[in-house]
């Protein structure tokens, strides 16, 4: 699967994109992702991830029970501030 990160999740793991074997729902790839550390001076990618809202294959995705496949694209959406 292709995640790709945007915001404070973009700024927590130091890059935009990356590949992640297929075949996971959601809760295993979040518990995957909150292992791994934060790129320095960032906020952490636990706390990001706990925050976020998630698409996959640009539909919303709530139920983290979903088998995500290796060609799914996931996206991971911090809150967004500004006007």
């Amino acid at each position: 699967m292709l995640v790709r990160y945007f915001g404070a999740a973009k700024a927590a793991t130091g890059v935009g994109e990356e590949r992640l074997p297929g075949g996971r729902t959601l809760d295993a790839v979040l518990d995957e992702l909150r292992a791994r550390r934060s790129s320095p001076g960032a906020p952490s990618l636990a706390t990001v991830l706990d925050r976020s809202s998630f698409l996959l294959n640009e539909v919303a995705l709530r139920d983290t029970s979903t088998v995500i496949g290796d060609g799914d694209v996931l996206d991971v959406l911090p809150p967004f501030a500004g006007g």
